[in-house]
């Protein structure tokens, strides 16, 4: 395992020490749960990215529609049917 330093903060240094003596692990192994917890949690959305997300499908529900449900209908079981047999039926428009 590869060897690395690092500079933190005293306050850093006091809680990685005291996370380690109450968890019985050892300093480096509460470092790497640290980060790999870290890291499957930078891959989630923000919750300002969700806010604007759930923005902006507030925004389109908002809005007519352009079509009926009858035609959205046909629409997916077209689509449905194409990916249940391989691609399309006829060439993209």
């Amino acid at each position: 395992m590869p060897k690395l330093t690092f500079s933190v903060d005293d306050q850093t240094v006091r809680t990685l020490k005291r996370t380690a003596e109450r968890l019985q692990k050892s300093q480096s192994l509460v470092f790497r749960e640290a980060v790999a917890e870290y890291a499957a949690r930078a891959g989630r959305l923000t919750h300002a990215e969700q806010r604007r997300m759930l923005d902006a499908i507030d925004r389109m529900l908002e809005r007519p529609a352009t079509r009926s449900r009858a035609a959205v209908t046909r629409e997916l079981l077209e689509i449905r049917r194409g990916r249940r047999h391989g691609g399309r039926r006829r060439p993209a428009r």
